[in-house]
């Protein structure tokens, strides 16, 4: 079954995209989380992945080309699929699923015209912040209802996958409705807020809202009385997992659930006829398998024995659940991604730090500088990522993308999880660039002030526990990176020099490499080069 792809909205302002490059071509097969295109939005360039499996069929819009958002941009399906109805117009035809309601409309349209929206009245739509983003929650609302809004507000804080920002209005007029509470989370697109002229009825924009959007509920009217016929003859009172089945499960007893939903629940070993589905017409999505918890049945008695007392502990067991925020749950599906797709073989090292201390201690008795060893560390890398291209690489599937630039990310820990900020073009920036940038981010990223343009484009990636007396750890592959460095912390012990054992100061670095593009012999080359810079910092300042 064909599914159309349209020009995705990348950012809260964006009107129309840029196609820069199609990593795929027509007839290609396309797996679920596949990249498809790398587009250029207002703010950023960012790579758009595909929510469908199949062939690839048509290409609706060529590189170097723009089209507005929600205009059509390629259709995915089973090869030698003819889609020639959907290029020409046709998509509101059964042979897209997601147009299977259009006839229906038509007929309500008929039946009962849509509310027409009042005058002067905005509805404001929860925005895709990132371009991984599928929902929003709510940090904080900076109006509440009934304050003016002038146009460069700022509304609310919103989190999303990767951090959380500030969220400001497009237009003026009285805060009339929240459709969000702070604290809750919504689809992109749902209905945030409205904003309009006072005394504005909001039942009537709201419904007009609805009636214009989509007729979603009307659709189930007509296959529920399948389903009801079906469940008619029996008397008992249904268990909610039967409920669901109904909900569910098409007349052909079809289960109706998206391809990541399917996914994900054979992963975890979830029976899709136990999950509510809460999409259209009962379809099964992937907040359903997140959600679902399975049914619990009471354990049986127990019985005493004539005599015996049982035993009565005196703790109590506790228990209590957090919810998961968008970027915790984004950093497991990332890493998981990464861990299980990208063969990881580790090179580890033992760095002298002896000049490395004595170099820094001289560059920091300069006014006004202070460079970490950590900086050091990120230099080192960028200028043995030029001399390593190999190293510097990107595995696309039927290609592996030389990247000339480089961009290096550096993990920061924040209190959900971990953000990576990128330096761009690092091997051209100074040890006291690097220092003030790098200070700079690791703010902004606790403070949650990072755009996404500042967490997008890393060639490779440095993570850094030393501080924490971590001596030797390894990392997972920041994905499209081929190369993660793991750095520890610096210890004094014995070593052999010239012969002699003294005390000296040493660090090991890890690093972890992707199989299919970095090999072993040219991970060790790599690590070879960084710890000549690192052991001869004065290499670094050349």
């Amino acid at each position: 079954m064909a599914e159309i792809i349209n020009m995705p909205r990348l950012s809260d302002t964006m009107e129309e995209g840029t196609v820069a490059k199609w990593l795929k071509k027509v007839g290609d097969k396309v797996e679920e989380g596949d990249i498809l295109a790398e587009i250029e939005t207002d703010k950023a360039t960012m790579e758009f992945e595909s929510f469908y499996s199949g062939t690839l069929l048509h290409i609706g819009v060529a590189e170097g080309e723009t089209t507005k958002v929600d205009e059509l941009l390629a259709v995915i399906g089973d090869e030698g699929e003819d889609v020639n109805a959907i290029i020409n117009g046709a998509q509101a035809t059964e042979t897209v699923e997601e147009k299977t309601e259009t006839p229906q409309e038509t007929t309500a349209d008929k039946a009962a015209p849509a509310a027409e929206m009042p005058e002067g009245v905005e509805v404001v739509t929860m925005p895709r912040l990132s371009d991984t983003m599928e929902e929003g929650t709510v940090a904080s609302w900076l109006k509440k209802i009934g304050d003016e809004v002038t146009e460069g507000d700022i509304l609310a804080e919103i989190e999303t996958d990767k951090a959380t920002m500030e969220f400001e209005s497009f237009y003026a007029g009285t805060l009339l409705y929240i459709g969000v509470q702070e604290g809750e989370s919504a689809p992109v697109d749902s209905i945030l807020a409205v904003i309009g002229p006072k005394g504005t009825d909001v039942d009537a924009v709201l419904n007009a809202s609805k009636s214009g959007g989509s007729a979603q509920t009307e659709t189930p009217k007509s296959e529920p009385k399948k389903d009801t016929a079906v469940a008619k003859p029996e008397p008992v009172v249904e268990s909610k997992p039967a409920a669901t089945v109904t909900t569910s499960t098409t007349a052909g007893g079809r289960i109706l659930a998206s391809p990541l939903a399917k996914k994900m629940a054979s992963e975890k070993g979830i029976d899709l006829a136990n999950v509510q589905g809460t999409g259209e017409n009962g379809r099964i999505v992937k907040k359903d398998i997140e959600s679902y918890k399975p049914v619990e049945t009471s354990a049986p008695a127990s019985t005493e024995v004539s005599g015996v007392q049982p035993f009565v502990p005196s703790g109590q067991e506790s228990v209590e659940e957090v919810k998961n925020s968008q970027m915790r749950k984004t950093i497991a599906k990332r890493l998981a991604e990464s861990k299980f797709n990208a063969p990881h073989y580790y090179l580890t090292i033992e760095v002298d730090m002896d000049n490395a201390m004595a170099s820094r201690k001289q560059i920091n008795n300069l006014p006004d500088t202070k460079v970490s060893f950590n900086d050091m560390v990120v230099k080192a890398c960028a200028m043995a990522l030029k001399k390593h291209p190999q190293v510097n690489t990107s595995w696309k599937g039927d290609t592996t993308q030389y990247n000339h630039h480089v961009h290096v990310g550096v993990a920061v820990a924040v209190d959900e999880g971990l953000v990576v900020p990128v330096l761009k073009f690092t091997d051209q920036l100074g040890l006291t660039q690097i220092g003030s940038q790098v200070k700079d981010l690791a703010g902004k990223a606790r403070n949650k002030k990072l755009t996404p343009a500042e967490m997008e484009g890393s060639t490779f990636t440095v993570s850094n526990l030393g501080m924490f007396g971590i001596q030797e750890f390894t990392s997972i592959i920041n994905q499209p990176n081929s190369a993660i460095l793991s750095v520890g912390a610096i210890v004094q012990k014995p070593v052999v020099k010239d012969g002699q054992i003294v005390v000296g100061n040493t660090m090991k670095v890890t690093l972890a490499c992707d199989h299919r593009t970095v090999d072993g012999a040219t991970g060790a080359q790599f690590l070879q080069t960084l710890k000549a810079y690192m052991e001869n910092p004065v290499t670094m300042l050349a």
